[in-house]
């Protein structure tokens, strides 16, 4: 079974190589569902890492239907990761209706230039996932990675089974809340690949801070955080 692990920044990345992971999904920001990590990680992660690294094109946190300059984004970084060597690449696109967006993801697949292409979580918003498991097939998805529609790979366990069973020409890899005897279970139900971060948090400072530099405000799954015109044009209008 290949374990495949998310890892969130070099020194992730460096203790999933040593305790014997099979490949890492490379990204930042794990809290919000992970984004594009930077040039100087992955140059990093590039010269220090030996096994196979597949990298999470996502622009920015919230939904996964994205604006044109947005798209223009995801493809640029794809460029510059196949430039690079790396192995995979892990992206997708969605309608806002919840619904493959096919022609962009396909997009995304023929950039990756024949290295493999995982359809990330995303899929776990899809209203039809056994449809859409058919349609990624023939675009030419290698891997979907998805908990079953569920918090945690467990509660999705039903989806993930049916999905194990129909798919043909693509891999599905369970994720979300993946320890050592749900893999095993799984395992056994003939999945041959899992996704776990293995992330625990650990404390670096003696104390808080007194000023937070967090925004719940600022996170959403179905609004995105954009610079407003008029509060840009009052604050220069009043100060020019």
């Amino acid at each position: 079974m290949i374990v495949e692990v998310c890892a969130n920044s070099v020194e992730s990345a460096l203790i999933a190589e040593k305790a014997g992971a099979d490949r890492l999904e490379l990204c930042s920001e794990l809290g919000i569902g992970g984004i594009t990590p930077s040039y100087g990680v992955l140059s990093r992660i590039r010269e220090m890492v030996t096994i196979p690294v597949h990298i999470l094109i996502r622009p920015r946190s919230g939904h996964f239907s994205y604006s044109d300059a947005e798209f223009s984004v995801m493809l640029a970084d794809i460029d510059r990761c196949v430039e690079m060597g790396f192995e995979g690449i892990v992206s997708g696109v969605l309608h806002p209706e919840f619904i493959l967006d096919k022609d962009r993801t396909m997009a995304l697949v023929e950039r990756a230039a024949g290295r493999q292409f995982t359809f990330h979580r995303a899929f776990d918003w899809v209203a039809d996932p056994i449809q859409t498991l058919t349609e990624l097939e023939a675009i030419g998805v290698d891997n979907i990675l998805s908990s079953g529609q569920g918090n945690t790979a467990l509660e999705g366990m039903g989806i993930l089974k049916e999905l194990n069973y129909k798919a043909v020409n693509c891999k599905i890899i369970p994720a979300a809340g993946i320890r050592s005897e749900i893999a095993l279970e799984l395992r056994a139900l003939g999945f041959t690949a899992i996704h776990l971060s293995g992330i625990n948090m650990y404390q670096n400072l003696d104390s808080g801070s007194k000023v937070s530099m967090m925004t719940p405000g600022l996170l959403s799954e179905d609004a995105i955080a954009l610079t407003d015109n008029e509060i840009i044009e009052d604050v220069i209008k009043t100060v020019k």
